[in-house]
């Protein structure tokens, strides 16, 4: 059911934690599943996220979605960062059941979130970046997978 790397960053996840006055920090959940993912970034001076930490309450997929989505942002420019769809989660972690792509939406829009903190708060627009949902699961209806 769940993929060799989907198994690994949920047993021996990457990156938990918290990020003490980090540049930015995203909320994001889905009322109906109950997830609920907070991504902590720290960006310096050139734009480069040079640190990457979350805290997920949810199921296995949204645990190895955070850890995966951390991977794959962590190192990268910010608009790189806006880059990390769903979907490149969702590949990187080998696939995920239909019934849990949902956690890789969640990831992607922790990510968003996040950036978009960083943004209000260092009073800048980021190029592509659309204010976040705060629960995805309106989203998640009008979506076919």
């Amino acid at each position: 059911m769940y993929s060799e790397k989907v198994m690994d960053h949920f047993q021996n996840p990457r990156n938990v934690g918290e990020i003490e006055n980090a540049s930015g920090v995203g909320t994001v959940g889905n009322a109906k599943c109950g997830d609920i993912m907070r991504m902590y970034l720290d960006i310096d001076d050139k734009g480069v996220i040079q640190d990457v930490k979350f805290k997920t309450f949810g199921c296995g997929a949204a645990v190895a979605t955070s850890s995966m989505a951390t991977e794959l942002v962590k190192g990268k420019t910010i608009q790189e960062a806006l880059e990390v769809t769903n979907k490149a989660v969702m590949e990187a972690l080998d696939g995920l059941p239909k019934v849990k792509v949902h956690c890789s939406l969640l990831a992607e829009e922790a990510i968003h979130a996040a950036l978009w903190d960083y943004a209000e708060k260092h009073q800048i627009k980021i190029e592509g970046l659309d204010k976040p949902k705060s629960d995805i699961s309106e989203e998640e209806e009008e979506e076919e997978y």
